[in-house]
């Protein structure tokens, strides 16, 4: 069973993930945290092995100074926010699942945490990620092969064919200037 700790300051918010994470029965919610202190006393009480942190928090604290407290201990970090980070934070969290997403969307970033976590190859069953979701630990998984499928030609639309006819000015150049 994977632990999961959720650090999220709205109240309403955190009860609705925790929630919709305990409907997986592989899942189970440690604690809910709203602050670096309570992260960290939730933490003592329960090593988690997936930590869902949200970047603002109450009493003034950051979800990165709360990532890289907690990835000390050697809990793994995933960035749940509105405002999703410009650049890519692999030394503080695997990546960055951004406000507001789908169940299905948490779904997906925790089967891909868990798979990050437990060291596995990915088996690329859709080819791309939810757009609310970066990972920042893995490169982009290569397109299957589509080997059944007939290759196919391109074909160039009407227009290329007659504009491509009709710039050959070899053909329709007439000798009468010579």
């Amino acid at each position: 069973m994977l632990k999961l700790l959720i650090v999220e300051d709205e109240p309403g918010l955190a009860a609705i993930l925790k929630q919709m994470i305990e409907l997986n029965p592989r899942y189970a919610v440690t604690g809910l945290a709203d602050d670096l202190a309570t992260s960290l006393a939730a933490c003592d009480r329960v090593l988690p092995d997936i930590a869902l942190i949200d970047l603002q928090l109450a009493n003034a604290s950051s979800g990165f100074n709360v990532a890289a407290r907690l990835h000390d201990r050697g809990v793994l970090c995933l960035f749940i926010t509105g405002s999703a980070p410009s650049f890519p934070l692999p030394d503080l969290a695997i990546g960055c699942l951004a406000k507001p997403f789908r169940e299905d969307d948490l779904v997906r970033a925790l089967a891909e945490a868990e798979d990050i976590l437990r060291g596995r190859e990915r088996l690329v069953l859709r080819p791309s990620l939810p757009p609310q979701l970066q990972l920042y630990a893995s490169a982009p998984a290569p397109r299957p092969a589509s080997g059944w499928a007939p290759a196919v030609r391109s074909r160039r639309s009407w227009r290329e064919r007659v504009m491509t006819w009709v710039h050959r000015p070899a053909r329709f150049r007439t000798t009468a200037g010579r």
